[in-house]
């Protein structure tokens, strides 16, 4: 069961410290997903509570300001995706209390937390050598319907019985399918993934 944590257990990181840590990491996370029989994976999530609520189940927890916060240690295994969290990284947004498909509540994700997102991914792929692709960076919404090349357990994702559909949606409007940092609609794994492609183009 997932507890909340003060700030003060949290270690607030830049972009490139997180680089850094996924890279001192890299082998013993590749170990730990090797030893079940698959690659290192990135897991997206928001945690359906407040901007500036902690938990302790996520590594990587991302404030309505965009800025970077880390819970214990990379390799840790923490229970942030059913059936996935050996050799996999959980990164989530501080927001989405009462958040539903049709409207995202009252602390949706903000346009500083979406970029912060696409950093954090981007730096921690870069870190453990991953291609930005959803077969390794995955919401929990598409983990949870097995969208990641992968079969872990019976779906129950956005496109089965809708139990888990993190970022499926960054931001409803007329439609629960509108999302404004796409023009053509995506669902919210893809505009994550597209920026932090877009971060590593800049870096070549």
């Amino acid at each position: 069961m997932a507890h909340v944590v003060s700030k003060s257990e949290m270690r607030h990181v830049s972009v490139e410290e997180l680089r850094q840590m996924a890279s001192d990491y890299r082998e013993s996370i590749w170990a730990q997903a090797q030893s079940v029989g698959r690659e290192p994976k990135i897991y997206l999530h928001w945690t359906a509570g407040h901007y500036g609520q902690f938990w302790d189940d996520y590594h990587v927890q991302i404030d309505e300001d965009g800025e970077i916060y880390v819970y214990g240690e990379l390799d840790d295994i923490f229970a942030h995706t059913w059936r996935r969290n050996t050799g996999a990284i959980g990164v989530t947004l501080l927001c989405g209390y009462l958040a539903n498909t049709n409207d995202l509540g009252p602390e949706a994700p903000t346009a500083a937390q979406i970029e912060s997102m696409a950093l954090a991914i981007e730096a921690l792929a870069d870190g453990l050598w991953l291609t930005i692709s959803k077969e390794y960076v995955a919401t929990h919404g598409e983990a949870a319907d097995n969208e990641c090349n992968d079969w872990c357990h019976e779906n129950y994702g956005p496109k089965s019985t809708v139990e888990r559909w993190d970022l499926e949606y960054l931001q409803t409007d007329e439609s629960p399918a509108y999302n404004p940092w796409a023009e053509d609609g995506s669902r919210g794994g893809d505009v994550l993934r597209g920026k932090a492609q877009w971060y590593r183009n800049q870096r070549v």
